[in-house]
C-alpha cells in the first residue's frame, strides 16, 4: 500500500512499553501499510493536537493489527503512536471486507 514511499519513526520507548503491554512491536506494525486491503479511519478521540489514524491490516507476522498514528512532514513521514492485535469482532469485520 504505502510501506515503500514512506519513512516510518517511533518512540523506541513507546515501543518497548507497546511490545510489553500488547505483544506487538512497532517495527511490524509497519508492515500492516503493506496490505493492499487495509482499512484507515480517523482517530479523533486520542488526540486535539494533531491528526490521529487508524490502519487495521495483515502483517507481516499474518495478524490482524489496529496501529495507531499519524502523518508528519507533509505526509513523507507516519509516526507509529501504538499497535495491538485486533479484538476478534474487529478480525470478523477485517475479512468481511471485499478484496
Amino acid at each position: 500500500m504505502f510501506e515503500d514511499r514512506l519513512a516510518f519513526t517511533w518512540d523506541p520507548a513507546k515501543d518497548a512499553e507497546n511490545r510489553r503491554k500488547h505483544g506487538v512491536q512497532f517495527a511490524e506494525a509497519v508492515s500492516v501499510f503493506s496490505d493492499d486491503r487495509a482499512q484507515i479511519i480517523d482517530d479523533p478521540d486520542h488526540s486535539v493536537q494533531e491528526e490521529r489514524l487508524i490502519i487495521m491490516g495483515i502483517s507481516s507476522r499474518l495478524r490482524i493489527l489496529m496501529v495507531c498514528h499519524c502523518h508528519r512532514e507533509d505526509y513523507h513521514e507516519i509516526r507509529i503512536i501504538s499497535a495491538r492485535k485486533a479484538t476478534r469482532s474487529e478480525g470478523i469485520h477485517y475479512g468481511r471486507r471485499k478484496p
